[in-house]
């Protein structure tokens, strides 16, 4: 069974992606960067993005019926090498006891006032 799972983002429709996918046991939240989907606001620093993308990525494995726990791949992308660490630790609050096989990357994203993006694929687990 496939299911969509929207934010409401309006980069959604326009852009043709879903927030995430769930197909079977398998979710796959596409790469979500630091808006406040509620007011389309950008925080300036990367580290309300970091926050914000995964605030963003929880709610959609949530409306999957996924966890951050069920995580078992992130990608996260930043604009600059000095936000690495800047974002680590963030990540190690939402990761550090999931400790997903990762990938960090520097590069450029599609809007200049992006310092980060994230992206997981999440496997669901028994939980008995």
């Amino acid at each position: 069974m496939r299911t969509l799972i929207s934010t409401g983002s309006p980069f959604e429709k326009t852009a043709g992606y879903s927030r995430a996918v769930v197909d079977g046991d398998w979710c796959f939240v596409a790469g979500t960067t630091g808006y406040d989907y509620a007011t389309m606001t950008m925080p300036e620093e990367v580290e309300a993005q970091a926050r914000n993308c995964l605030a963003t990525i929880a709610g959609a494995l949530r409306d999957g019926g996924f966890t951050l726990a069920d995580v078992v791949r992130a990608r996260y992308y930043v604009t600059d090498r000095a936000y690495v660490h800047r974002v680590y630790p963030i990540l190690g609050e939402h990761f550090g006891d999931v400790r997903p096989a990762a990938t960090m990357v520097v590069c450029g994203l599609a809007e200049p006032e992006m310092k980060i993006e994230i992206e997981v694929t999440a496997l669901r687990r028994d939980r008995r």
